[in-house]
């Protein structure tokens, strides 16, 4: 009778957290789905002229510029990730990785206004002094994402690797592999779909960012011409505005909300797939 009591008071917990998602999923589309409608899916989606005030809600400049700062972030962000994953994993001493992987693991727990208070008072000047432009810009988002993915993907990219069997590497410097590309062809094979996973969360992580983005992007409404341009994302939109929108102007917010839903929801599901089909392969 406790083992019962247990098992359904943990499948009660389980389902509570997911249906409070899906609540709060249903509210979003709720709120958001109408305004979508009224203007268009193609008004909505693909036009760049914001202007609630005046009835215009097209939101293509902000989602650009959304894709624009995640992918900056994932190309500066990844190469550096998997370089201190397979350093700490294969080459760093024991009592250096344990001391090491923790901290690493620690700035995910840093506020991401943090992040954003540096980044504006760092970041940007070097930008605006040897790079030209305002300093705030897409570049400067790219890179304060980057930093905030790193714990992520590092971490969770060192346990994958770690979770590959000895015996491949084993094999491998038996056959007269070196170190480099026992690492290269076996182990990061063997663990690519841990490796693929942390990649996607952490896209995911970046995409889903807010305060730092506001505060170093420059949150101007319009598509990016290059990495030096203000731009504004669909996060940042939302936490701009909500606390002075009514009417159709929040609806389009909770539309906006619904956009980034989407794509959060692509990017873990995405994870999911690969990491199925490369665990069969």
């Amino acid at each position: 009778m406790k083992e019962k009591l247990i098992e359904k008071t943990l499948m009660l917990l389980a389902f509570s957290a997911i249906g409070a998602l899906l609540l709060m999923a249903v509210f979003i589309f709720k709120e958001g789905m109408p305004i979508i409608f009224k203007v268009g899916i193609k008004n909505f989606l693909f036009s760049t002229h914001w202007a609630p005030t005046k009835g215009h809600f097209g939101v293509s400049s902000m989602i650009v510029s959304s894709l624009f700062v995640t992918i900056g972030a994932m190309i500066i962000g990844v190469p550096l990730a998997l370089a201190c994953a397979i350093t700490l994993a294969e080459f760093a001493p024991q009592r250096v990785t344990v001391i090491l992987k923790p901290t690493i693991e620690l700035l995910a727990g840093i506020p991401s206004v943090v992040y954003g208070f540096l980044g504006v008072v760092l970041l940007v000047p070097l930008i605006r002094d040897y790079l030209g432009g305002p300093g705030l810009s897409l570049l400067a988002a790219s890179i304060i994402l980057a930093i905030m993915i790193l714990p992520t993907i590092t971490s969770i990219s060192i346990d994958a690797i770690k979770a590959v069997p000895y015996s491949y590497k084993e094999g491998s410097l038996a056959l007269g592999a070196t170190h480099w590309q026992t690492i290269r062809m076996v182990i990061l094979k063997a663990a690519r779909s841990g490796i693929i996973t942390a990649i996607i969360l952490g896209m995911a992580r970046a995409i889903g960012e807010t305060m730092a983005v506001i505060m170093v992007a420059g949150n101007a409404l319009r598509l990016p011409q290059s990495p030096l341009s203000p731009v504004r994302t669909l996060t940042s939109n939302i936490a701009l505005e909500m606390g002075y929108a009514a009417g159709d102007h929040r609806a389009a917010l909770f539309a906006t909300g619904i956009v980034l839903f989407v794509f959060i929801m692509v990017f873990n599901v995405s994870a999911n797939i690969i990491t199925k089909r490369w665990r069969r392969e």
